[in-house]
């Protein structure tokens, strides 16, 4: 399920009903009574125990965003991540990027200068587990 969650953009409006699907996903449809029926938010919610995917998915791109920052620049992900896309858009506002994304992220943390901070791996595993436990992402 969660393979490639360090690349995905989610977007805020969608974020409990992506989480839901997924529980009805792993958990999948119960049989009752001679028929197969769809589980309820609140049997999710129990069997989920607490467990929210959409904060543990902007814990690992936060993970990623330091892995890539302190990878050397001659590496073929750091010179994806650092290039710029030279093209025409289309109309209408651009969409929002995956590093715009963190980045919006680490400001709702209240984390300041994370180009200086990502070279410390214990100072940043720790904003990864505050990431993980932070209501407002």
């Amino acid at each position: 399920m969660s393979y490639g969650a360090e690349a995905w953009t989610l977007r805020r409006t969608s974020s409990a009903n992506f989480e839901r699907k997924i529980f009805r996903r792993i958990y999948g449809p119960k049989y009752e009574n001679g028929e197969w029926k769809s589980r309820t938010n609140r049997e999710l919610e129990d069997m989920s125990k607490g467990e929210n995917i959409v904060k543990w998915i902007e814990g690992q791109r936060i993970s990623c965003l330091g892995h890539l920052e302190r990878m050397e620049e001659e590496r073929m992900p750091k010179k994806f991540f650092t290039q710029e896309v030279e093209e025409t858009r289309r109309r209408g506002r651009p969409r929002k990027g995956w590093k715009e994304e963190v980045e919006r992220d680490l400001q709702v943390l209240g984390v300041r200068r994370w180009k200086e901070l990502v070279a410390g791996r214990k100072k940043w595993k720790d904003i990864v587990r505050q990431a993980k436990a932070h209501s407002g992402l």
